[in-house]
């Protein structure tokens, strides 16, 4: 603890609120909330913890608090705080864990869809289904079965849909408001369970229709019948009740956290959602969070009721969704709640080797480097590297690597502006100038380690830059190569030596992967480039085409082929005036 944190801890109160957890740079790391501040914020710094755990607290420079005056306001202030900073170190559920809905539109003329996204919108929305296909299924069911709109846009006469009686034709007919509400409640209802008495109701139709030799209707009927059975009677009925409800279930080993939840729909056990993550608080205060990320920011559709494990705070959950949560003591409630914790619990166990394999190859490899290198560990690490032939476009590029991953969002790509052809030491002066003085004017997380793709000399113009410039302190390492062209050296230090690391250790994998990865981003940018720029060079001569009307054309057509085969008209549609259209395409035809 540095005297800052021992002060603060002095300080804290026996009340509810949130805590943010801030690294040596005064980012976000984590945010957490407590019954009571006071013991929860302390406890990270007292006591014995998993090496996970540990990493956290060894990254904790500082924290803040906030105060609230309730577990419920606590709550939301963290699931609040946790999508406007997006800490490292807490869950955070992506978007794209997405399932289909089925969505009536709240149009005028109302559709049914198929659709992955929630909106807060007066659409209905149903589901989710367990893939694409269930839920293409049962809305080509509906399609057959009710006579809403079916096309995106009102055409402008009647179309094969109004023939075979599944349109009420909105096209040329006024449908009043009253019947469209009565089939979408009808769809509703079908979609929540009622789907037995549209099958009761089919049947009498069919028996009907074969009692008056109509033959054909009732081949129909019982044809809608049999689909109604096809797609809507898959699956054996977990429930009487058709309670549409969401069950939570969890398991915790290591340090590591699995909930499953599974979804319950008409009845029937239709799906399941994974989560793996680390845990940092107690399992329950975890649940919580996790559930109103899980209905927030993933956007899932509220079910009308949720089933939770013992030891969860059901009323928080509840006056959070305001929808009714129950912790199950019989029954077949009971029954569903425990398998979906014996889930958990075999997911957990099946991932958790591959987890922490994983874990060895990324964060500890970067934890082996740190102590190799003898610095702080090295979680965020850019790497730079240098692009020509025979000095001509020259370029350059650099890669993030954070947690032992690739960082590709801060990629970045540079054209040298100043520095000379042939001047490699000019080029990653220019380059490490332009990236760091950047990072210091829009204050953007400084690296802990920064990578050169080359030996002392370049790893000294770095440093010149870096600290004689720019008055920064960040560790600064150089990869020289083999004569096969493989990672063979770290270079590190002052004055400069060789870092001895086993070529099988996974700080070496680490730095292999980061020097492959610098390479062969520069390399496809200097192809890219110089493919360009000779694209570029092929249009030189063309009549009235001068260097932006050369970059408007391979814009448009994507390839010098595609230029020489165009018409006038087409070149006169990507931007040419036609005198010069007609000059450009009389060129390449006498080329021919």
């Amino acid at each position: 603890m540095n005297e800052i944190i021992e002060h603060k801890l002095s300080l804290l109160p026996d009340l509810p609120g949130c805590y943010l957890m801030k690294d040596r740079q005064g980012t976000i790391i984590y945010v957490g909330k407590a019954k009571i501040l006071k013991n929860r914020v302390r406890s990270y710094f007292t006591g014995s913890h998993d090496a996970k755990t540990q990493r956290l607290v060894g990254e904790i420079e500082n924290f803040e608090y906030i105060v609230t005056s309730s577990d419920i306001e606590a709550l939301i202030l963290e699931l609040n705080l946790i999508k406007q900073y997006d800490p490292k170190y807490n869950i955070m559920l992506k978007d794209d864990k997405t399932y289909p809905y089925l969505k009536i539109t709240a149009e005028r003329h109302p559709k049914l869809i198929v659709t992955r996204q929630l909106k807060k919108d007066k659409g209905k929305y149903f589901g989710p289904y367990p893939n694409a296909t269930a839920a293409h299924e049962t809305k080509k069911l509906l399609d057959r079965l009710y006579p809403y709109r079916k096309c995106h846009k009102l055409p402008d006469r009647v179309c094969l849909y109004f023939h075979l009686g599944q349109c009420l034709a909105p096209c040329v007919k006024d449908i009043p408001h009253e019947t469209y509400k009565e089939m979408v409640d009808d769809i509703s209802r079908f979609l929540n369970g009622g789907y037995k008495t549209v099958k009761k109701e089919l049947t009498e139709k069919m028996s009907a229709a074969a009692e008056n030799l109509e033959f054909e209707r009732a081949k129909e009927y019982r044809d809608q019948i049999a689909n109604i059975e096809a797609v809507m009677e898959k699956q054996t009925m977990m429930m009487n009740d058709f309670t549409d409800r969401d069950v939570f279930g969890y398991a915790v080993d290591k340090g590591w956290m699995c909930v499953q939840v599974f979804f319950v729909r008409q009845g029937k056990l239709i799906e399941r959602d994974v989560s793996l993550f680390p845990l940092y608080q107690d399992p329950e205060e975890e649940m919580l969070t996790f559930i109103g990320q899980f209905y927030g920011k993933s956007g899932h559709l509220l079910p009308k009721e949720i089933l939770l494990p013992e030891g969860v705070n059901h009323e928080l959950v509840q006056q959070l969704l305001k929808v009714n949560v129950l912790i199950p003591q019989r029954g077949k409630k009971k029954d569903l709640l425990k398998l979906s914790m014996k889930n958990a619990e075999i997911s957990l166990r099946e991932k958790f080797q591959l987890i922490e394999k994983q874990e060895q190859r990324t964060i500890g490899a970067c934890e082996d480097l740190g102590i190799a290198m003898n610095i702080a560990t090295p979680l965020r690490i850019e790497a730079f590297d240098n692009s020509h032939t025979g000095g001509v476009d020259p370029v350059s590029a650099m890669v993030s690597f954070v947690d032992g991953k690739p960082n590709r969002k801060d990629y970045r790509k540079y054209k040298t502006k100043t520095a000379a052809a042939h001047d490699d030491y000019g080029a990653m002066r220019e380059v490490i100038r332009r990236r760091y003085t950047r990072v210091l004017k829009e204050d953007l997380p400084l690296p802990d380690l920064i990578i050169i793709d080359g030996g002392k000399g370049q790893m000294e113009i770095a440093r010149e830059v870096i600290e004689d410039e720019l008055g920064l302190s960040i560790p600064i390492a150089g990869l020289a190569k083999d004569d096969k062209h493989q990672t063979a050296q770290l270079l590190y230090g002052c004055p400069i030596e060789v870092v001895p690391l086993k070529r099988t250790s996974e700080a070496f994998y680490l730095l292999q992967r980061i020097q492959d990865e610098v390479h062969r981003f520069v390399i496809t940018f200097h192809r890219q480039r110089r493919d360009s720029q000779s694209m570029m060079s092929a249009l030189d001569g063309l009549p009235g085409v001068g260097p932006k009307r050369k970059k408007q054309l391979l814009q448009h057509f994507g390839s010098m082929k595609k230029i020489k085969e165009a018409s006038t008209e087409q070149l006169k549609e990507a931007g040419l005036p036609i005198k010069v259209a007609e000059s450009v395409h009389l060129y390449f035809t006498k080329e021919k």
